[in-house]
């Protein structure tokens, strides 16, 4: 059976409550939920207002990591501070997983170009994960989305370094590009399987730049808002937003496009397949 990729058009933040119903999936005991901070500067990530009621329908505890290059975000007491400016100490209990301690080591004995994952150390603390993802241009992943936000995002600062580097940390930013974009889906593999299948997933294509909610000076967005979309398939979820972006009318996708396949981005949903996290062959259902 192809999995199901729940879509809408409408981007306001109550549809997210009704996409993830949509899902059928009650995310059991603690639930960790995924999701961006977002970089001092950067203009287009989503806010906390805009996140608040799946937050508050869930009940779960907002999560993030340390970053491992230079900014407002790569230390735990400069995260912290980034958090209460940004207004998500405000409005929900926050982890920030690799705060303080080891990390906790995840091993891919299936992994094509690394055998283990670095992840925050708090993520042992949660049985099952929401993740919450703004699907937007990145300049070196190509895109951002699902799958991103499995990997680097769950992985703590030295964790983000091993990815990036392809299981070679003092590579972070000089490794083969394609070793990079493998090593994502590999530590997005190990994620997928230590949650045993408890982890659902929303898209949000909104704020399209090319750039990340990692980039403290970001370009404005490129096209014109596209909707939601939620599966319990990271793969489906992300090609569904490809596919999604292609098939736009706007004339300003060309830029974006341009930035997926210039770093070859697709090729992380290719991976990511390839290791069975998911199927890039779905059902788009409108809601």
């Amino acid at each position: 059976m192809k999995p199901k990729v729940f879509f809408t058009k409408d981007l306001s933040p109550d549809k997210v409550v009704e996409l993830y119903n949509a899902m059928g999936k009650e995310l059991n005991g603690k639930v960790a939920i995924k999701l961006h901070s977002g970089e001092t500067g950067n203009q287009n990530f989503l806010r906390p207002e805009f996140w608040a009621p799946i937050i508050s329908k869930v009940g779960g505890t907002a999560v993030e990591c340390n970053t491992a290059y230079e900014g407002t975000r790569n230390t735990t007491e400069k995260h912290l501070k980034t958090l209460d400016e940004h207004g998500w100490s405000k409005y929900f209990d926050f982890d920030l997983l690799d705060a303080e301690g080891e990390d906790l080591v995840l091993d891919i004995p299936a992994g094509k170009q690394i055998k283990k994952n670095y992840v925050g150390k708090n993520l042992a603390n949660y049985n099952s994960m929401l993740v919450l993802s703004h699907f937007k241009g990145h300049p070196m992943g190509g895109y951002g989305g699902a799958l991103k936000q499995l990997s680097i995002g769950i992985a703590s600062s030295f964790g983000k370094a091993y990815i990036h580097g392809a299981g070679e940390p003092e590579k972070i930013w000089t490794a083969d590009h394609d070793a990079f974009l493998e090593s994502m889906a590999d530590a997005a593999l190990s994620v997928v399987e230590y949650f045993n299948g408890e982890i659902a997933y929303i898209n949000v294509m909104k704020n399209m730049s090319v750039d990340c909610d990692c980039c403290a000076v970001a370009e404005d967005p490129c096209i014109a808002d596209i909707g939601m979309l939620a599966s319990l398939d990271p793969v489906a979820i992300d090609k569904a937003c490809l596919d999604l972006v292609y098939a736009s009318n706007d004339p300003g996708k060309s830029h974006l496009i341009e930035r997926i396949e210039s770093r070859n981005g697709a090729l992380t949903v290719e991976a990511a397949e390839a290791l069975g996290i998911g199927s890039s062959d779905y059902e788009l259902i409108e809601l």
